[in-house]
């Protein structure tokens, strides 16, 4: 962890995800205690300059090494299968590029459900099927639809289609992670689960 200094140093704005961000403090340092006067802490509250989000750290008045930092940036679980994780972090990285993010999410999504033996046909015709499938709920596919169109937006540059936003990319990115826990995540802490409480 980094000190609680005038400037935080952190490899990505947990906002837009912009590489080495200029965070920046914006108020002097508070001091804030429990209700009984303990567990004090130092806080300094500070602006991204690229996106203008905040960001929150504290320490401990012992020591300027932070303690905990409000947002953290955002990562994939490493139980994801390989191709679906480095899609879906790159996706995250390059939220401050929405237009690639938004693309990187559906390929993201397309190898989840290859991941799912959906291999044949489009990534239009997977996305069916899975529904088909009982894979994805209506709404899932609906939404996973969404993401597909919004990426052949961007991959074969729709005159008609506006670029998306930062705000966009993180849509996009919020589906595409609650896909991953439904599909990969939730399978496996089930597993996990029953195994732990099976009896002899």
């Amino acid at each position: 962890m980094p000190n609680l200094e005038k400037t935080l140093k952190l490899n990505r704005c947990p906002h837009c995800s912009v590489d080495n961000p200029n965070l920046v403090s914006v108020i002097n340092e508070l001091v804030t205690t429990s209700d009984n006067g303990t567990n004090s802490r130092i806080w300094l509250v500070y602006k991204c300059m690229r996106c203008g989000g905040i960001v929150t750290a504290n320490c401990t008045p012992q020591s300027r090494v932070v303690q905990n930092i409000y947002p953290m940036s955002e990562s994939v679980n490493e139980i994801l299968p390989e191709k679906v994780k480095a899609y879906l972090q790159q996706a995250i990285d390059s939220t401050f590029a929405p237009a690639g993010s938004v693309m990187l999410c559906a390929s993201a999504i397309d190898a989840m459900l290859k991941e799912n033996d959906l291999k044949d046909g489009s990534l239009y015709t997977r996305i069916n099927k899975a529904a088909e499938a009982g894979l994805l709920t209506k709404e899932m596919a609906k939404w996973a639809h969404q993401v597909r169109l919004d990426a052949n937006d961007q991959r074969h540059s729709d005159t008609e289609a506006t670029l998306p936003t930062v705000n966009d990319a993180k849509q996009s990115i919020e589906f595409a992670q609650t896909l991953a826990e439904f599909l990969f995540v939730l399978p496996s802490k089930v597993k996990h689960g029953i195994e732990s409480t099976k009896t002899e």
